[in-house]
């Protein structure tokens, strides 16, 4: 009896592996079927997964900068970029690249592999669990990219670690990532067990014992998954100081860990000149250069100028003050936000630009030489 038991639990064990194994060959079976697959068969290839490079934020500039760079030092290997961006096409994404960037891409060596399950990686489809419903559909779409193309070298540009482990056990790739903002933080489990309301924490949560234990269950369990999936990665890019330190934290790899600040283009920015030409307006242009995401917190920026011009006001100062919002606005959610700060602003008493007279302006997604130009 004891011998069954024991080749029952043997069993159990190795059904992962069995699956493991199936699954794997299911993959390479697919990508080596595919269009793709057969046209770069026996070519270097490294893929950058970034289900929105059609996006204009920061983290589309490190992906542009990463395949230049690539292409400038090892010409004979293919880029491929896995997408979601089903509604544009390939020379529309460098156009992009070039008028948003100044990034200049050889298309001979960049392919793109267009997904259609996006909306696994959209935080309207998980209103609640955002974390793990994101990282869970995350896998979804990694499967379907995996199985349209397997490279030699993944890396993950956009911050979804649990492709991680999914294109190393099922695909075989060597693995690396370029981290922006980890997925959750020391400093989200610590508003969380403080009972701090905030981005990540609203206040009904952080009013209640009950639901703030359970949060804080749900973040910790999240966070050792999280670190499980980041492990399998062998070079890790961090952009700052800070990230690094939250994924040293989690992830526990401070020797793979490497701080790579975000490329920019201070060449272009070094040509403008110091002495400004006089504008239509004569008081003070504040500019705010960020893409319209939760964590740059806009609202602030609106109320903080919005108390500015009423001290202003009180102070009987006639210095005029507008304040410019601008950057990438990349899907629904972003556009739903920038439609509630402009709901806002009618409630701060801001003015929106639309006539002669205004104190806010919203610059969505601009040119490259436009945001020169607000500078």
């Amino acid at each position: 009896m004891l011998l069954y038991f024991l080749c029952f639990l043997a069993l159990l064990a190795l059904l992962p592996v069995l699956l493991v194994f199936l699954l794997r060959l299911r993959a390479q079976y697919l990508a080596a079927q595919s269009p793709i697959g057969k046209e770069l068969a026996g070519r270097e290839t490294v893929a950058f997964f970034h289900p929105y490079a059609h996006a204009g934020g920061g983290g589309e500039r490190v992906l542009w900068c990463s395949i230049r760079s690539v292409q400038q030092r090892y010409p004979e290997v293919i880029c491929v970029v896995y997408t979601g961006d089903m509604d544009v096409t390939p020379s529309e994404l460098l156009l992009q690249a070039k008028k948003r960037f100044g990034v200049d891409i050889d298309s001979k060596g960049v392919r793109f592999v267009f997904l259609s399950c996006r909306r696994w990686v959209d935080a309207s489809s998980w209103p609640r669990f955002t974390l793990i419903g994101q990282s869970l559909g995350s896998l979804v779409l990694g499967w379907e990219a995996l199985c349209q193309f397997r490279p030699e070298i993944f890396v993950d540009s956009m911050g979804y670690a649990f492709t991680l482990p999914l294109f190393s056990l099922l695909g075989g790739c060597r693995i690396g990532c370029y981290v922006h903002y980890p997925t959750i933080s020391t400093d989200m489990l610590e508003q969380v067990r403080d009972r701090r309301s905030g981005l990540c924490n609203d206040a009904k949560v952080a009013g209640s014992w009950l639901l703030s234990s359970a949060k804080l269950l749900y973040y910790r369990l999240f966070a050792m998954l999280y670190g499980l999936a980041g492990s399998f990665a062998e070079v890790v890019l961090v952009n700052s100081s800070w990230t690094r330190n939250h994924i040293v934290a989690l992830w526990k790899m401070p020797e793979r860990t490497v701080t790579t600040y975000p490329p920019c283009d201070t060449a272009a920015l070094a040509e403008l000149p110091l002495e400004r030409a006089q504008k239509d307006f004569p008081g003070k242009l504040v500019l705010s250069l960020a893409q319209f995401r939760p964590e740059k917190n806009h609202a602030l920026q609106l109320r903080s100028f919005s108390r500015y011009l009423q001290m202003q006001a009180a102070a009987g100062e006639n210095d005029r003050a507008r304040l410019i919002l601008a950057g990438g606005c990349r899907d629904a959610g972003d556009r739903a936000r920038v439609e509630a700060l402009q709901q806002l602003c009618k409630e701060l008493g801001l003015r929106e630009q639309g006539g002669s007279d205004w104190d806010v302006s919203f610059r969505t997604n601009v040119p490259f030489e436009e945001m020169q130009n607000l500078l």
